[in-house]
């Protein structure tokens, strides 16, 4: 595929795990109610603006969150799923683990952020087990967000440590969910997944050229 299709939005350096969940914030449709997973995505409650009127759940029973908590703010009582103290916004309700799911499962949430270690050219979701022997499998409830949620957008770093890509033609690692990615945000890239395969809608630090030498999937530049 011509890599040069088109042109895409580039910045000179790669993005910081801050600046990548202020985008990703910035990115959310107003109205929408969110869930962020653990890691990275949970950064992203604090870039949330309240005109976006972003409602949060998570799946320990809480919508209405707000951003982390720190100091004098802190209720070890009020926790999200990643056991970080946060805030709560007003309005804020509380409810059984079940309910909870039960909201994931039946399609209620807009959007969910989750981590990865592997996403696929056709979506496909691997962020539960890598495999490995010493490895702690932790699916928690990943897979009812994959499936239950309108759009799943991936935080990730694109690159592993051993510098290979986390963007893949077919996940190698036990999959979370089939085609259910549709946005990925690394910090050297953003990537829209669908019907056109894998676009490249805007770099950071890099050029289109240069991820397509090191990410083994066709990648073309988003339209638009």
């Amino acid at each position: 595929m011509n890599t040069q299709a088109a042109d895409v939005a580039h910045s000179a350096t790669r993005l910081g795990r801050e600046e990548l969940a202020a985008l990703v914030a910035s990115d959310i449709k107003a109205g929408s109610f969110v869930n962020l997973g653990i890691g990275q995505p949970t950064l992203v409650s604090n870039y949330l603006r309240p005109e976006q009127a972003v409602t949060l759940h998570t799946e320990n029973g809480m919508l209405g969150m707000g951003p982390e908590a720190h100091g004098d703010d802190i209720d070890q009582d009020l926790i999200n799923a990643g056991k970080i103290p946060v805030t709560e916004l007003p309005g804020a309700s509380y409810f059984h683990h079940a309910d909870s799911f039960a909201m994931m499962r039946g399609g209620h949430l807009d959007v969910c952020v989750l981590g990865a270690f592997q996403v696929s050219a056709g979506g496909d979701l691997a962020n539960w087990h890598t495999g490995a022997p010493d490895a702690i499998p932790a699916v928690g409830g990943a897979m009812d967000l994959a499936t239950g949620a309108k759009e799943v957008y991936v935080m990730m770093s694109l690159f592993a440590k051993d510098g290979s890509a986390k963007l893949v033609q077919a996940c190698s690692y036990p999959l979370t969910g089939v085609g259910c990615v549709t946005r990925v945000y690394t910090n050297e890239a953003v990537f829209h997944l669908g019907a056109e395969g894998v676009q490249v809608r805007e770099t950071f630090g890099t050029t289109l050229a240069e991820l397509q030498e090191r990410v083994p999937v066709p990648l073309t530049a988003a339209l638009g």
